[in-house]
């Protein structure tokens, strides 16, 4: 875990004292740039020169300049940040304590539209917001959570959303939700009550090695997506949700009360990378809304996903199974019949639902998204523009909305920029964009990062070898590739053949259907259950899972030629690419799929290029370990 770190005193001096050429925000950048990879926006810059020195001075007025100021702390396993936590000496007992702080420069907000979780602060662009309050207790909680040395003292980390530019009158609504000691609200006209709060929270001594014992802490595992929907999907609230997670969440639930109270329909879109929350949004969603007895139903365009959850989430209960659909379901749906329909991995919704088998009844013509926009009072649509891997997929947020306002319906638009998946590293996600030439600036040297192993095999034998090591380590991991071997139909003997061959080493596809075949799991089952790792998955079965090792293979469909990556559609065995698509197309369906299949992992990625050029041309950009 990474953060700025100084005592208050030195912060504010440091403040007080900085060169007009180098002001407290660049000090910062710089440190984020090299530690973690981030370019800060000067937004952000200038949140900083306006916020951090206040807070600094009002631990030092307090008599608490030794108290240790983490500016920018990055949460463990994600990508997002506390503006600030406070690292000290308890007060009353002696032991660890910590304060979240969540730093606002608003002036005036008010509660959005009688929702006391929403805010609309004055002056800001982009809609709605969390309460602050909120947004600093999620990361109360997912401190908690994950962090080692906080397992036995939860109650030792608490929360404070600070808005020193407003007055108490200019945001009187937003009391209203603090309810709890836990966390706090206050404003400049609070100051002095600030003061006593954090006096009353902290000893006059340094903090310095509480600091250290948080950022040097054993991080705990991430809750595993399927472990924990059955949870929250019969009994109560299992994730954690942060920031504009947590404002996805909020905004689905004040839009199904403002439709039910006006008759009318609101449409949400959530976009956001792989890893970023969506399917985690879903099944918090999904709960809550079955837990009041609302009209909801979770649908994919994904067989893998919609089969595993209804497997694990509704193991035992036909009732639950029953809560997951497709979205070819919704052909003949009562218009506004569900509450909420929640259509995760919305990517993958296709321009009809019919197909070559729908009786000529029911073929209507109308595109898919308009069923689905129909079918709910609240239609939500989850999805990244980036995993479209099949032709005819149109989930876009561009289509939803222009649909959706055609039609006259309100649009609200939330983006994730939080990483969960690949250890919370934004700048793997970052590197893989550049590399596959889905982001501008060409392919960069991965320089490393502390949360993300990103390592190149010298041969899929060695590929392999690594992926078991670290099964017998206690990690999970399955290994892919691009689609560039036959897919055969398994041998009369119940045994797959091992299509997937390199040089002297094969093995076999996943199965290509429901039925397990030996030892092999069903198709829809291979990225969970234990007999998955012997085969090699396909983009449609690895989609929407995650896993802690990830081994990828790079195809002769993606080789690199003069510094870049270029695609090879003659070399692609996918039945979708033959016919029908462009050129154009083909490259960015293949692009798409390295995509996906690169960011499944979540400690680690190691890769493999059958083509010798490519090889040499990843080893260029990958640091070897001296011993793997």
């Amino acid at each position: 875990m990474t953060a700025f770190r100084h005592s208050a005193e030195s912060l504010a001096k440091l403040a007080s004292e900085s060169l007009p050429e180098r002001r407290l925000s660049e000090i910062i950048a710089d440190h984020l740039r090299i530690t973690a990879g981030l370019n800060p926006s000067v937004s952000e810059q200038r949140s900083w020169d306006r916020s951090l020195p206040v807070l600094a001075h009002d631990l030092v007025d307090a008599g608490l300049g030794g108290v240790e100021m983490m500016v920018e702390y990055q949460l463990p396993l994600t990508s997002k940040r506390a503006d600030v936590v406070l690292a000290g000496v308890d007060r009353r007992t002696g032991g660890d304590a910590y304060v979240v702080v969540e730093l606002k420069q608003w002036s005036r907000a008010d509660v959005f539209e009688e929702d006391q979780q929403l805010v609309l602060p004055e002056g800001v662009r982009g809609g709605p917001r969390l309460h602050p309050v909120l947004q600093v207790q999620g990361y109360c909680d997912y401190m908690a959570d994950f962090v080692g040395a906080l397992a036995e003292y939860p109650h030792a980390v608490r929360g404070v959303a600070y808005l020193h530019n407003a007055a108490d009158l200019d945001v009187q609504d937003l009391y209203g939700l603090v309810r709890d000691g836990r966390t706090r609200m206050f404003t400049k006209s609070r100051r002095g009550d600030f003061l006593d709060y954090l006096r009353d929270q902290f000893a006059a001594q340094s903090g310095a090695h509480v600091a250290d014992r948080l950022l040097r802490s054993a991080v705990r595992p991430s809750k595993q997506l399927l472990q924990v929907a059955a949870e929250e999907i019969k009994n109560r609230e299992q994730f954690v949700l942060l920031a504009e997670q947590r404002l996805a969440y909020e905004i689905v639930l004040h839009a199904l009360e403002r439709a039910r109270k006006a008759d009318s329909k609101e449409v949400v879109i959530v976009t956001g990378g792989p890893g970023s929350g969506k399917s985690v949004i879903a099944l918090s969603l999904l709960g809550e809304l079955s837990r009041q007895n609302r009209a909801v139903l979770h649908a994919t365009g994904s067989r893998s996903f919609t089969q595993t959850m209804r497997n694990y989430v509704g193991k035992g209960s036909s009732k639950v199974k029953g809560l997951f659909k497709y979205f070819n379901d919704f052909m003949q749906a009562e218009r506004n019949g569900l509450e909420v329909l929640i259509c995760d991995e919305a990517h993958r919704i296709r321009e009809l639902s019919s197909s070559r088998f729908t009786p000529a009844r029911l073929r209507t013509g109308r595109p898919q998204v308009d069923e689905l926009i129909a079918a709910a009072r609240v239609p939500v649509f989850l999805l990244d523009e980036h995993q479209v891997v099949r032709p005819g997929e149109r989930g876009t947020a561009a289509e939803i909305r222009e649909h959706a306002a055609s039609q006259g319906f309100r649009v609200h638009e939330i983006s994730l920029d939080a990483q969960f998946r690949c250890g919370g590293s934004r700048a793997y996600e970052e590197w893989v964009a550049r590399l596959l030439g889905l982001k501008g600036g060409g392919p960069e040297l991965w320089t490393g990062d502390d949360h993300f192993d990103v390592t190149l095999a010298e041969s899929p034998h060695e590929l392999d070898a690594l992926l078991r090591a670290s099964l017998k380590d206690g990690y999970s991991a399955r290994m892919t590739a691009g689609f560039c071997w036959k897919w055969s139909k398994p041998n009369k003997d119940d045994t797959l053949v091992p299509d997937v061959q390199i040089g002297d080493w094969a093995r076999p596809w996943n199965v290509n259907g429901d039925r397990a075949v030996g030892d092999a799991p069903a198709s829809a089952l291979w990225a969970t259950l234990p007999g998955g790792f012997e085969q090699v998955g396909c983009v449609y079965t690895a989609q929407g899972f995650e896993y802690d090792w990830n081994g990828v293979i790079i195809g002769p469909d993606l080789v690199a030629r003069d510094g870049k990556l270029v695609t090879v559609r003659s070399a692609s065995k996918d039945p979708a690419l033959t016919r029908g698509v462009t050129d154009a197309e083909a490259d960015r369906l293949i692009r798409n799929t390295y995509k996906v299949l690169l960011t499944r992992g979540m400690v680690g990625t190691a890769i493999y290029a059958v083509d010798r050029e490519t090889q040499d041309f990843l080893a260029n950009l990958i640091e070897r370990p001296a011993a793997l």
